[in-house]
């Protein structure tokens, strides 16, 4: 039996290495959300005034549900995806999910902009930030940024940013969540104390 040109040999076994890596199985996916509602670290409004609130806005490069993180130490300029992790939803609409169920839950009233009661302030929140940041391999920290604006009609009432810096318990996806989570919920808190003390009809 004649042996394989070596050409041919090497050619086959590619093929068959092609093969393989085409039947192993990804690596399995990881979705996360906010969880739970946990206690505000902040104290509850006293009276919040029944509000619309209107979809959140976000850039672009946050309108997916990847998990992004940038490394400080190597081109923080670049905004990278976690490969085998994500969000079950944009961040932009858990944070708007959580807002409204925070609100609620400190017995407030709140609708969607496009649920009636035209007469209500509205409020509109943009997203500008939404990251986990590494200083070396080790640790990591995240950053949440949201301006919102209170209108009357097209008439701007009020504006407001928000940023909250908050440290990652462990420097990998589950931790960036988790910071991100409880970084969203302190921005939530204050958030909800400068809209309780607006001068808007109750």
């Amino acid at each position: 039996m004649k042996k394989l040109p070596h050409f041919l040999f090497a050619l086959l076994a590619v093929l068959v290495m092609s093969w393989l890596s085409g039947c192993v199985t990804r690596l399995p996916q990881a979705q996360y959300d906010f969880g739970p509602l946990r206690a505000l670290p902040l104290d509850k409004p006293a009276a919040l005034p029944p509000v619309r609130i209107a979809d959140v806005d976000a850039p672009t490069w946050l309108s997916g549900n990847q998990m992004s993180f940038r490394l400080a130490y190597a081109n923080e300029q670049q905004v990278r995806p976690y490969a085998a992790n994500q969000w079950n939803m944009p961040p932009a609409q858990l944070f708007g999910q959580r807002l409204k169920a925070r609100i609620a839950e400190a017995g407030g009233v709140v609708l969607s902009a496009t649920g009636g009661a035209s007469q209500l302030p509205l409020v509109r929140i943009e997203m500008d930030d939404f990251i986990q940041i590494f200083d070396n391999e080790t640790s990591s920290w995240t950053r949440i940024a949201v301006r919102a604006s209170i209108f009357d009609g097209r008439t701007l009432l009020a504006q407001k940013t928000f940023v909250r810096d908050w440290p990652a318990p462990t420097p990998d996806a589950a931790g960036g969540a988790r910071a991100l989570a409880d970084a969203s919920d302190a921005v939530i808190g204050e958030l909800m104390l400068w809209l309780a003390a607006q001068p808007l009809k109750r």
